[in-house]
């Protein structure tokens, strides 16, 4: 095991950082890094709100909203069910969703029009949906395939997933990958739920919030807990941060709450999502829990997609990305995700390191996001030789 020079991370996070929020690229965020158990680096910078001027003094307790990086965390659900024996990555979902047993494969036609070409050959399984080889949702046809949705379409999982059965895919399952935002990790949620006999929310607060200690993860937000959330950032043309305006009572975009999307629903401290990661560097275990089974976790940070259909150095595993080269920035093994509004974390299961950036911002987010490229040179670059 390699180890971190706490000051040299801590040097090149905050000149960093200093540089970003000079030109306006980064409005309020927090850091942790952790290796071995240990905080090598923590701390929080900028504004909650540039409106009001409050400052991120008390950081811990600010909320962020994750985006696409619950799509881990409904990850560690799945995980949760098939260490208990209750579901199989590859049996096809249709076991539990009847309505999916035969899904259309899609076209554009027009530019802006879904015709459909015909029947998918490959049904859909929990893997394929969490590898992102699924076309559910994904792409342009994804896109104007849940347009169609109404708001009764949105008020729960049931009824979103109901609703997705119906939508063409993008491609053949397992012949192509493109992300999907939401829907592939909305079924999954879905299957949760009915193998569990629990409301998704309830399930992840009884066997990874609960345990982890993770007290203001929710999909959910109680008035106090808005009250605590960071105001969504965007910079102007002229180079300052200032506030963006957000949907009301909404965690995720216009998603009401109730709709609980296991690919982007969550909002979260800090120290939270560090938790979450912590579980993960640690094989799952969280004190004296152990929360997904050891196997399971390496299975997750495993790529799952071949080069084939994936090309480079980073690859699918289980709701994550994982690095699958010596020569990328950080090292084979690590794995992790972004989220839209500039979330980022990883694990690096060989050095025991956890990372993660926080941020709410409507520039520079996603898992294209500068911040967040630069966030994993800034921590190896304090590498010790």
């Amino acid at each position: 095991m390699r180890h971190l020079n706490s000051e040299k991370v801590r040097e090149n996070i905050e000149r960093r950082m200093a540089e970003d929020q000079a030109d306006g690229r980064v409005g309020g965020a927090g850091i942790c890094v952790m290796q071995d158990g240990r905080v090598i680096y923590k701390n929080y910078f900028g504004k909650k709100s540039y409106q009001t001027g409050e400052d991120m003094a008390d950081g811990d307790r600010v909320i962020f909203r994750l985006a696409s990086m619950t799509k881990p965390i409904t990850t560690a659900a799945v995980l949760i069910q098939v260490g208990r024996g209750l579901v199989d990555l590859d049996t096809p979902v249709c076991h539990w969703l009847p309505d999916y047993a035969e899904m259309d494969v899609g076209r554009l036609a027009d530019g802006n029009r879904v015709e459909r070409i015909g029947k998918a050959q490959h049904k859909l399984t929990l893997r394929i949906l969490l590898n992102h080889t699924n076309g559910l949702g994904s792409d342009t046809i994804g896109q104007l395939e849940q347009g169609r949705m109404t708001p009764a379409d949105m008020v729960d999982l049931k009824h979103v997933v109901d609703f997705m059965s119906g939508m063409a895919l993008a491609f053949d399952p397992t012949t192509a990958q493109a992300y999907s935002p939401t829907a592939g990790f909305d079924v999954a949620a879905r299957v949760v739920e009915l193998t569990s006999g629990m409301h998704f929310d309830q399930f992840l607060k009884q066997n990874i919030f609960d345990p982890c200690g993770m007290a203001d993860t929710t999909f959910a937000p109680t008035k106090e807990q808005f009250d605590r959330m960071i105001r969504m950032h965007n910079r102007t043309d002229d180079g300052r941060s200032e506030d963006s305006p957000t949907c009301p009572g909404c965690v995720f975009e216009d998603y009401p709450v109730t709709r609980l999307s296991g690919g982007a629903g969550l909002a979260a401290t800090l120290p939270d999502y560090v938790r979450f990661a912590e579980m993960l560097v640690n094989g799952g275990r969280a004190g004296d829990v152990q929360v997904i089974p050891a196997g399971l976790v390496k299975a997750m940070g495993t790529p799952t997609v071949p080069d084939s259909v994936m090309p480079g150095p980073q690859k699918w595993g289980l709701g994550v990305r994982v690095i699958d080269s010596d020569t990328y920035q950080i090292p084979r093994h690590c794995f992790g995700w972004s989220g839209a509004y500039g979330t980022h974390f990883w694990v690096d299961p060989d050095n025991r390191i956890t990372a993660v950036y926080m941020k709410n911002s409507r520039y520079d987010g996603g898992s294209g996001a500068r911040t967040a490229y630069l966030f994993e040179q800034d921590v190896y670059q304090g590498m010790e030789d």
